[in-house]
């Protein structure tokens, strides 16, 4: 069995697993209270850096799970951001939807996978 490395990882979870060339990404959120746009690029920068961390990149992302926690009003702003960080020619699949987050000084989070 190939090996699992856990990496940032407290007792409820990690916030990197890879596995069989794969990277696993916990839910990613932002600056609690700031704005959609600044939480989504916090939340992008965190993904770029965990993804360095574990040897690959934006352009390897497999899938996004993006959860707002108000679509009808912020799905708009959280695009504007995520469409200026994802590469031309390496949009994952993604699918997006609304969620009471941790606390309502979240408005959105972020998952990945990415090949590496």
């Amino acid at each position: 069995m190939p090996e699992i490395t856990r990496k940032h990882t407290n007792a409820r979870m990690s916030q990197l697993v890879i596995h069989n060339g794969i990277a696993y990404l916990a839910g990613q959120v932002g600056i609690p209270g700031a704005s959609v746009t600044d939480q989504t690029n916090d939340i992008l920068a965190k993904i770029d850096a965990l993804l360095a961390e574990a040897g690959t990149d934006k352009t390897n992302i497999l899938t996004a799970q993006v959860w707002v926690s108000d679509i009808a009003n912020e799905f708009a702003e959280m695009n504007a951001a995520w469409d200026a960080w994802v590469p031309e020619g390496h949009a994952p699949a993604r699918w997006t939807g609304e969620a009471k987050l941790a606390t309502t000084d979240y408005n959105v989070e972020i998952i990945v996978t990415a090949a590496i």
